[in-house]
């Protein structure tokens, strides 16, 4: 089956700047969409951002103008460029197919805070 590997995730200070990367290991990724969500206690999994099969990115309002999301479709991985983080971005992050049915990785837990 296909895994996905998230890292990047760490401590990082109201304004700062974070770049999450996911690794996929499926035999091509130019066919799906992909997407980066978000988890953490207070709240459900949300979808983050959106990249289809030809580059063009869609993002949740209120991530938009801070996170770009990136895809390398032979290097088979996607990217999530995190700027101007506040408090309210900590949660664990999750990269996947969009709409798919691959199993989810382990994340990586994004941390802002002074």
């Amino acid at each position: 089956q296909v895994h996905l590997v998230e890292s990047g995730g760490g401590l990082v200070q109201p304004g700062g700047s974070l770049t999450l990367s996911c690794q996929v290991s499926a035999t091509t990724l130019n066919i799906y969409y992909m997407a980066w969500y978000r988890q953490s206690p207070e709240n459900e999994r949300e979808l983050v951002a959106v990249i289809s099969t030809s580059g063009t990115a869609n993002y949740a309002e209120s991530v938009k103008g801070r996170f770009t999301i990136v895809r390398n479709n032979a290097e088979k991985t996607t990217h999530l460029q995190m700027n101007n983080l506040k408090p309210e971005d900590t949660a664990t992050y999750y990269c996947n197919r969009y709409g798919g049915s691959w199993p989810w990785g382990q994340g990586t837990r994004v941390t802002v805070s002074s």
